[in-house]
C-alpha cells in the first residue's frame, strides 16, 4: 500500500521550514522501506499550526502541526501514519473549528490538492464551470455573472459583470484579460494563497472571462516577491496548454486564450489598473489620467478586463453551480463570500473564507484574540491605506456600503490587528512615510503631500503646536484625497483620519504643549 503524505509547500508553511520537514519525511519514510509519495500542497490558511503535515489514512486524512523538523522522528515511533494520537495531532482538518465555521467555495481546494495536477483538479469538481460556459452564449455567460452579484474583489467593489458587459461590447481588432496579482498590501495574502494552492481556478476563471468578452490573450501580473507563486502558476499554465484549457483550440471549442505570466518589480504602486498597463508595456509604472477606462482603451491602447485574483476565482463556482448559489450568500449588495485575512497582533491569523456580514468583533474572536494577551486596541481594514476601527466600531458588518457609511474600506479583505501598546501617531505617520515611498510621483497631491505630511506629523509628535498640525493634517488630506490621480495618495488620509479621529488622545490633545495653546 503507498503510503501519501501531504506537506505544504505554500510559502508560509516554507518560512516555517516546510522543505527541510518534507526531506525529513522522506527520508523516515525511505528508511522504514515504505512505498510512498509526498504530495506538496497549498495551505489550508490556518498559518498558526504549518507547517501542517497530513497523512492519508484508512479513515481521511489526519493532520499534525505545526510539524518542525525535530519531531518527524517522534511522529514516526508514535505511529502517525496510522493517524495515531500525538501532542501535534489535529485530526481531521475540515473539522478544525477554523475551518469548520467557513463557506469555501474559492478556496475549497486549497491545502486539499496537489496544485500541479489537473487531474487533481478536475477530480475535485475543476472544470466544471469551463464546461458550462462554453454551451453558453456570450451574452448569457455576462448575465450569469451579473446575476451572482460578484463585485471586484480587490478593494473597489465594482460590478464584475458590468465591466465585463462593456468591455464585450468595445469595438477593438484585439481584446485582453489582465489578472491583477500585485497584492501588495501589508496584512494580505490570499492571492498568494489561491496561485499556490490551487492555480488551475484562477486560470479557468480567466479563460471563461476571455471566451465572453472576446479576448484571446491574458496576462498575470505578479510581483516579484512572490517565487513561490510565480513558479506554481507557471507550471500550471504549461500543465493546462497540455491539457487543451489553453491555446488555439480551447477545450475543442475552436475558440483561442492563452496566458502569459509578466512578474513585476514590487512597485506598491502598480497594483493600480493603469500602473500595472503601463508596467506590462515595458514603461515605467506611472498612473494612467482616466478617462479613457481600461475597458475601452486598455492595455496596448485596446479594450481589456483587468480583475483581480479573487474575483475571476470566484467565476469557476458561479459557473459550475449557478448565480444563485453565490449570490445566495451576503448582505445587502455584497454577495457571495470574502477570503478574509486575518494577521498582526492575533493568535490565529490565517485566511477565513465567510459570507459577507460578519461583524468586525467576530472576526477578531475567530483569530483568538491578541497574541500577546493585552486588549485590542485597533483593527486596520484594507491594508496600509485602510482606515483605523476602535472597539466601540467593531459591530461594523463587513460589507462594503457598511464600511464606506463607517469611514473605511474593505480593500482586498486584509484585517490587521494592534493591541494596546500601538501608538497611533505613529500609525498615521506611517501612513504618509508609505505614500512618500511608493508613489510614482506623477501627480503633485500625492507626490508632495505625503511629504509634508510625514514632516507635519513628526513636528506634531514632538509636540510643537499640536492643534495648528491636525488643522494641517486635515487640510493636507482633503487635498490628498480629492486632488491625487489614484488610490495611492487618494486613500492614504483613510488611516490618517480615522486615527485622529478615534484615538485623539495619540495626537497632542493631552501634550503638555496644547494645553498651553
Amino acid at each position: 500500500m503507498t503510503v501519501t503524505v501531504y506537506v505544504p509547500g505554500d510559502a508560509a508553511a516554507v518560512a516555517c521550514d516546510a522543505d527541510a520537514v518534507a526531506r525529513a519525511i522522506e527520508a523516515a519514510l525511505a528508511a522504514r522501506g515504505e512505498d510512498f509519495v509526498i504530495i506538496r500542497n497549498g495551505s489550508r490558511g490556518l498559518h498558526w499550526l504549518e507547517p501542517l503535515v497530513e497523512v492519508v489514512t484508512d479513515t481521511g486524512r489526519i493532520a499534525y502541526g505545526p510539524v518542525a523538523v525535530e519531531d518527524v522522528a517522534d511522529l514516526f515511533a508514535c505511529g502517525f501514519l496510522a493517524g495515531a494520537d500525538h501532542r501535534l495531532r489535529v485530526g481531521r482538518p475540515e473539522d478544525h473549528p477554523f475551518l469548520a465555521g467557513q463557506t469555501r467555495l474559492t478556496f475549497a481546494r486549497c491545502g486539499v490538492i496537489d496544485p500541479a495536477s489537473l487531474d487533481a483538479y478536475r477530480a475535485h469538481g475543476g472544470g466544471r464551470g469551463l464546461e458550462k460556459a462554453l454551451t453558453m452564449t456570450a451574452a448569457d455567460r455576462i448575465e450569469t455573472v451579473k446575476n451572482s452579484g460578484l463585485r471586484g474583489l480587490g478593494g473597489a467593489g465594482f460590478p464584475v459583470g458590468v465591466k465585463w458587459e462593456t468591455v464585450a461590447r468595445t469595438e477593438g481588432p484585439r481584446k485582453y484579460v489582465v489578472c491583477n496579482a500585485d497584492e501588495g498590501d501589508s496584512g494580505t495574502f490570499a492571492d498568494r494563497m489561491l496561485m499556490e494552492g490551487d492555480p488551475f481556478c484562477l486560470i479557468e476563471g480567466m479563460a471563461i472571462c476571455g471566451l465572453t468578452v472576446g479576448a484571446t490573450q491574458g496576462y498575470i501580473y505578479v510581483r516579484s516577491e512572490y517565487p513561490h507563486a510565480i513558479a506554481a502558476m507557471a507550471r500550471a499554465i504549461e500543465a493546462a496548454r497540455a491539457g487543451r484549457w489553453l491555446g488555439a483550440d480551447l477545450l475543442s471549442s475552436g475558440l483561442a486564450f492563452d496566458i502569459e505570466l509578466r512578474v513585476g518589480a514590487g512597485a506598491y504602486v502598480c497594483g493600480e489598473e493603469t500602473a500595472l498597463l503601463e508596467s506590462i508595456e515595458g514603461r515605467r509604472g506611472q498612473v494612467r489620467a482616466k478617462p479613457p477606462l481600461p475597458a475601452h482603451k486598455g492595455l496596448f491602447g485596446m479594450p481589456t478586463v483587468i480583475n483581480n485574483v479573487l474575483s475571476l476565482a470566484a467565476v469557476p463556482f458561479i459557473f459550475a453551480e449557478g448565480p444563485k448559489s453565490f449570490r445566495d450568500f451576503g448582505v445587502g449588495r455584497s454577495r457571495g463570500t470574502m477570503p478574509i485575512q486575518l494577521a498582526g497582533n492575533v493568535k490565529h491569523g490565517g485566511l477565513y473564507e465567510t459570507p459577507f456580514g460578519l461583524t468586525l468583533g467576530e472576526l477578531i474572536l475567530i483569530a483568538g484574540g491578541t497574541a500577546s494577551g493585552r486588549p485590542v486596541r485597533a483593527v486596520q481594514v484594507g491594508g496600509p491605506l485602510g482606515a483605523y476601527f476602535p472597539p466601540r466600531l467593531f459591530d461594523t458588518p463587513f460589507d462594503y456600503e457598511a464600511f464606506m457609511a463607517a469611514g473605511g474600506l474593505i480593500g482586498h479583505g486584509g484585517i490587521t490587528v494592534f493591541d494596546d501598546s500601538v501608538d497611533m501617531a505613529r500609525m498615521a505617520r506611517f501612513a504618509f512615510e508609505f505614500c512618500a515611498i511608493e508613489s510614482c510621483g506623477k501627480c503633485t497631491p500625492c507626490r508632495i503631500g505625503a511629504v509634508r505630511g510625514v514632516e507635519t506629523m513628526d513636528r506634531l509628535i514632538a509636540g510643537d503646536r499640536p492643534a495648528e498640525q491636525r488643522a494641517l493634517i486635515a487640510d493636507l488630506s482633503e487635498t490628498m484625497k480629492f486632488g491625487s490621480l489614484c488610490a495611492l495618495g487618494g486613500f492614504t488620509p483613510f488611516p490618517v483620519m480615522s486615527a485622529i479621529t478615534h484615538f485623539p488622545e495619540d495626537f497632542g490633545a493631552d501634550h503638555p504643549a496644547a494645553a498651553a495653546e
